[in-house]
């Protein structure tokens, strides 16, 4: 059933093919019909084209089918109805023509109806798949959106926690500082809202990560109203998913942020350069450099140093990626704060 369906479009697919099917029925027909004119009683001149235009029009259509139909009208009339070998038409030889035709046509007529509905049946099948597909795809999609987004509320609501403990622990050593503790901690969680909004923004997501970057430096210009401060943005043109994008935002945030603060006290202008690189096939290198200040610290202590809230903050923020925090800074040549992680 398989291959006759096959051959069946086949033959309908390919115009040549199907007038080719046409000829070799029609010529098969008429030999038959003559090695049988010896054991037929006169009155049978289409019995052996009448399958052949049943057969052709099935397989390869309407127009093969009626070349095949006039084809073995013409051979039965010069042939096989009286007086033979000529095209002489009286009225016996015409109602048989007539009635040729009609039962031809009819035939015809039949199978291009049941073509046209079984190939409006198998193009709607064809459509109702691919609408089914389309539709799992979608639900795939929006289940994997929706799992991605309680994980990241999950994770922000955790990272919000750590922060109100360590502004806590701040307080308790001096309970005079805790409106600038409550303020700080407002001040992180309303930046961490805006780059939630913009990672969860369709247009935002599909940015270019350069401007992306750029337009968080922006939010954290205007918010701490450092503009005489500039950021320069170098990344790839690469795509980042929405984990590590997340994170790699809030590091920035911090980093720029304690920048603004502390690093152009003594000038209050200055230069802040954010730069993702590739170190090899598997890791990236995410740096933020300022040239302020600077200050004293030792390289290999900083990983483990814990005495500043920010600190802690980058170093939460590096561990989400498996990767490795550095701080180098000198008194006069600035800070730079790179991230090496799997990317």
């Amino acid at each position: 059933m398989t291959k006759l369906i096959g051959s069946d479009a086949a033959f309908r697919r390919d115009p040549w093919l199907g007038h080719g099917l046409a000829l070799a029925a029609f010529l098969v027909a008429l030999g038959l019909r003559h090695q049988l004119a010896s054991v037929l009683p006169p009155g049978y001149p289409y019995i052996t084209f009448f399958p052949a235009v049943i057969l052709t029009g099935f397989l390869a259509g309407l127009r093969p089918g009626l070349v095949c139909a006039a084809l073995s009208g013409l051979a039965s009339w010069y042939y096989f109805l009286p007086p033979a070998n000529s095209f002489v038409l009286d009225g016996p030889a015409a109602i048989a023509l007539a009635f040729y035709v009609f039962v031809a046509g009819v035939d015809l007529a039949l199978i291009h109806v049941m073509q046209r509905s079984t190939d409006r049946l198998a193009a709607e099948r064809e459509a109702l798949a691919r609408e089914r597909e389309v539709t799992a795809g979608l639900y795939e999609q929006q289940r994997t959106m929706f799992q991605e987004l309680q994980h990241r509320v999950a994770n922000n609501m955790a990272f919000v926690a750590s922060l109100l403990h360590l502004q806590r622990r701040k307080v308790v050593a001096d309970p005079t500082t805790a409106a600038e503790a409550l303020d700080e901690a407002g001040r992180r969680i309303e930046v961490m809202s805006r780059i939630h909004r913009r990672l969860y923004d369709p247009a935002a997501v599909e940015m270019p990560l350069g401007e992306y970057f750029q337009e968080v430096a922006r939010d954290l210009l205007d918010a701490t109203g450092a503009h005489s401060i500039v950021v320069l943005v170098d990344m790839p043109a690469i795509k980042l998913d929405v984990a590590r994008l997340m994170v790699l935002s809030l590091l920035a945030t911090e980093v720029v942020t304690n920048s603004l603060k502390h690093a152009f006290e003594d000038r209050g202008e200055g230069t802040i350069t954010l730069r993702l690189e590739r170190l090899d096939s598997d890791r990236l290198s995410f740096t933020i450099r300022d040239d302020g200040r600077g200050f004293t610290v030792d390289r290999a202590s900083v990983p483990a140093r814990s005495a500043g809230l920010g600190t802690r903050i980058c170093q939460g923020l590096a561990a989400q990626l498996a990767g490795e925090l550095t701080v180098t800074s000198e008194p006069g040549r600035g800070t730079t704060t790179s991230l090496a992680f799997i990317g």
